[in-house]
């Protein structure tokens, strides 16, 4: 029988052992496997908390629904039926600029209608068109592509917002290739943005004449989704499904590779032999595993870094708010010299997020460009949370709920040069076969990514027990 371990129980550790284990029981593979947690629960970010009526999500909200590999989870989990769309209000994405919010838009007529960018600043995106291609090696970060490509107003305004909504992220020192591999290719591809934008749709046209599925559009489209209890549904229900299988309050302390497997030592002491070992444990988490049994890797992997966030929920009655509230929330540009990053107004997302005739705003503050905030007492980000509120939205009352979220490492960071390092953590790993890694840390950061990661490992592992059957 092959002994497989996996270090983690968030949604990525989920995901693999409950992949593989769907996986070798189809093709009559008989596996141990366990599943081991340091936190006395699962699910590692996604935290779903329930109090005073108000539906508070620690860390990501949902998923977009356009990615298969998440959607077949649930279907093969049974909780399809469970899963909530997002209200079509949330389609409508703004910005903060200029001491005003400006709905992010949707297509040629509203953006030039738009007063989010100057005249100016449209006249240089048009020129994108133009401006050749950058075919060589380098990995150039967000903010070099943006101003290369787009101008310097399209950064500032449009590029570097979204970088920090995403990944709470400095685009000055972010990877294009590694962020939004997508981008990249089609500049690759095309030459250029518009004309991929051009391309896609006529190929779309075509293919929607021809009675084909329609592709999906350059940008990452879909519907977020979630289900009616949070986003912890999807978690708890895969913890269910591995049953006993899974151990929380289980640190593992070190991994050492031996000739035919490894050694997983426990914080408690004990160790469990393993033929496999997937980790999906945060990089600089499973660095410390591997420091002294395999330095090179622990190295890079200690390079990887996180970007500090408070999430900070608010919860509010609807009438002290004097603004409409139809839409996903806003994102705030660095120079606007705000706190915060963006607040989402949650409970214009998804029902059943504040109790009847409030609201729930979800404000995010720190991120890679203000790291500092993180040592903050609670209360001065309160305090400075509602500075903005105050200033964006106008909101001058005291919140009635107040829920803040501390997270010294929320989202690593794919900092131009992360596809070599992954690059030479792979040629490492190829050194000692049977480690595996998976989680946000290197192939997306989203719910969709660490499912689609995770699917990919198990499948890796499958072939690797195949091989030695």
């Amino acid at each position: 029988m092959i002994r497989v371990v996996v270090v983690g129980a968030g949604i990525s550790g989920l995901a693999a052992a409950f992949a593989l284990q769907q996986r070798a029981t189809a093709v009559g593979l008989n596996i141990d496997l366990q599943i081991f947690e340091k936190e006395d629960r699962t699910g590692g970010k996604i935290l779903s908390i329930k109090e005073d009526g108000f539906l508070c999500e620690w860390g990501p909200n949902g998923f977009l629904d356009n990615k298969p590999m998440t959607l077949e989870l649930c279907d093969t989990l049974g909780i399809r039926d469970r899963m909530l769309r997002s209200d079509d209000n949330a389609r409508k994405r703004f910005i903060y600029s200029e001491k005003l919010l400006h709905r992010l838009p949707e297509g040629g007529p509203s953006f030039l209608a738009s007063k989010l960018i100057s005249w100016p600043g449209k006249m240089r995106l048009a020129c994108e068109p133009f401006i050749p291609a950058k075919r060589d090696d380098e990995d150039e970060t967000l903010a070099d592509f943006g101003r290369r490509r787009l101008g310097a107003e399209a950064l500032d305004k449009l590029i570097a917002p979204m970088v920090s909504g995403i990944f709470a992220g400095d685009p000055e020192t972010m990877s294009l290739r590694s962020c939004f591999p997508r981008i990249h290719e089609l500049e690759m591809e095309y030459g250029g943005l518009i004309k991929a934008m051009m391309m896609l749709a006529k190929k779309k046209k075509a293919e929607r004449k021809a009675g084909k599925a329609v592709a999906s559009a350059a940008g990452p489209g879909g519907v977020l989704t979630s289900f009616i209890g949070g986003i912890q549904e999807l978690t708890n229900e895969a913890q269910c499904a591995l049953g006993d299988k899974v151990r929380t309050g289980a640190a593992v302390n070190g991994i050492l590779p031996k000739k035919d497997g490894f050694e997983v030592h426990l914080a408690d002491g004990s160790m469990i032999d393993a033929d496999i070992v997937i980790s999906a444990a945060p990089a600089f988490a499973l660095s410390s595993m591997l420091n002294e049994s395999l330095p090179p890797v622990a190295e890079l992997l200690n390079g990887i870094p996180y970007s500090p966030l408070f999430v900070v929920c608010f919860g509010y009655e609807r009438d002290k708010i004097a603004r409409d509230l139809d839409g996903f929330g806003y994102l705030i540009p660095k120079k606007e010299g705000c706190n915060t990053l963006g607040t989402l107004w949650d409970s214009s997302i998804f029902p059943n997020r504040a109790p009847a005739g409030k609201v729930l705003l979800r404000s995010m503050i720190g991120g890679a460009a203000n790291p500092g905030v993180i040592n903050l007492p609670e209360s001065e980000i309160q305090t400075r949370v509602m500075a903005d509120l105050k200033q964006i939205m106008g909101i001058d009352a005291a919140p009635d709920f107040v829920r803040v979220f501390r997270h010294e490492r929320a989202i690593p960071q794919y900092r131009a040069g992360h596809a070599a390092r992954l690059v030479a953590l792979d040629e490492q790993l190829q050194r000692k076969p049977g480690l595996f890694l998976t989680g946000n840390a290197f192939f997306g950061v989203g719910l969709n990514d660490c499912v689609n990661a995770a699917n990919r490992v198990a499948e890796q592992a499958l072939d690797f027990i195949r091989a030695r059957s």
